[in-house]
């Protein structure tokens, strides 16, 4: 079967604007990035007093650092398939990725010195870790997995969110980490085979996708994304009028 060209179909994809515009708002993958971001909203609301320069910072880092360069790493990295096809040159998608983790690691090193927070070096270096083993599938691909997926993108947002508030880990706080963790689990175990329906169209003997199942893990996407978005906006506005 032959690979779609790009994703520009995809729904997160907005259907106005120039294709560049369209395909860069694509390769950010925004539901998902926007998990990843009230993620660490979740877990910044759970510090009993909240630094609101501080939920700006690290809502910053994993914009930067998740949305941006890591979603470029992985348009250069996949070795299966190329997800946005040469929209963007391999140039570009470096520059793009080594820029947004420059600003993304000042923010963090500028807290991490500045207010005292020695256990966010911690997140940062794992998630560093992260950003070119899961997406570049460094080591043959042995940490580009569902549950390594899990652990750098659902439970450590959550942690990096407490304690830039805290600096520290609470029960509470890894307790939550492992239910968004579960959640981000959900999101991945979907996200694979629809895009492997995406992939395998068009089938033999049909002249269309399997609009049906596509639709299912569709909505199961959209869901979970919003869902897990609403969350954090709910105790984001809660702490701010409380």
């Amino acid at each position: 079967m032959g690979e779609p060209r790009d994703r520009s179909s995809e729904w997160f994809v907005p259907r106005w604007g120039p294709s560049k515009f369209r395909i860069f708002v694509g390769l950010l993958f925004l539901p998902y990035t926007g998990m990843v971001l009230s993620f660490t909203l979740i877990g910044s609301m759970l510090a009993v007093t909240i630094y609101w320069d501080r939920v700006t910072a690290v809502l910053m880092v994993y914009f930067l650092g998740l949305g941006i360069a890591a979603h470029a790493l992985d348009a250069l990295g996949s070795k299966k398939m190329k997800p946005w096809g040469e929209h963007f040159s391999r140039r570009q998608l470096w520059v793009m990725a080594i820029l947004s983790l420059v600003a993304a690691y000042a923010i963090a090193i500028y807290y991490i010195t500045t207010r005292g927070l020695p256990l966010l070096w911690i997140i940062a270096l794992l998630e560093g870790f992260f950003i070119f083993a899961y997406n570049l599938e460094w080591f043959s691909g042995k940490f580009h997995t569902d549950g390594w997926f899990s652990f750098s993108w659902g439970m450590l947002p959550v942690m990096a969110g407490y304690i830039m508030q805290t600096n520290r880990v609470s029960l509470a706080s890894a307790i939550v980490a492992v239910a968004m963790g579960l959640l981000s689990y959900v999101e991945i175990s979907a996200s694979r085979p629809y895009k492997d329906l995406k992939r395998s169209w068009p089938l033999p003997g049909s002249g269309r996708p399997p609009q049906e199942e596509m639709m299912q893990y569709e909505k199961i996407l959209k869901s979970i994304s919003l869902g897990v978005i609403l969350l954090g906006l709910g105790l984001l506005i809660f702490r701010f009028f409380q």
